[in-house]
């Protein structure tokens, strides 16, 4: 289970350091198989490839006829990348994703369970002001009773 967040900076080759607490978890669940790919919020999801794997196959038998299928095909199928952990626990980030989710020098890895959003410095601090404007409403459907 991997939650928090994390404020990282990409090295000078594009690469994270994932945190000391999460890479045990992501090697045990992936024996450092990763896969990174686009999300529509312009973030990048990563998963450990074996919890990737049903996604992308229940994305790849969606029609390619209907537009919005094709569409999240070529968003999440046609940007996903397959990396490794390196010995010091860093991933590469691809120029194309970094320029896709318009990184600078420090990113956030936000943990979401199975997997975790890198969202640029300045998308994360959107993301934040968003659930304060939020926090008076409603909650969604299915949340209704959640008592913290």
């Amino acid at each position: 289970m991997f939650q928090g967040a994390a404020a990282l900076s990409l090295d000078v080759k594009g690469r994270i350091a994932i945190p000391a607490r999460h890479r045990e978890g992501l090697a045990a669940a992936a024996e450092g198989r990763l896969v990174l790919t686009a999300h529509p919020h312009r973030c990048l999801l990563l998963y450990p490839e074996s919890a990737w794997e049903p996604i992308r196959d229940k994305v790849l038998a969606a029609s390619s006829l209907d537009p919005r299928s094709a569409l999240i095909k070529r968003l999440l199928v046609g940007h996903a990348r397959e990396e490794e952990m390196d010995a010091a626990g860093r991933v590469l980030i691809a120029p194309e994703l970094r320029q896709f989710a318009q990184f600078d020098k420090q990113v956030w890895l936000v943990g979401q369970g199975s997997h975790f959003e890198i969202w640029s410095d300045a998308g994360w601090q959107q993301q934040q002001e968003a659930a304060f404007a939020l926090a008076d409403q409603l909650l969604p459907a299915g949340l209704e009773d959640l008592a913290l």
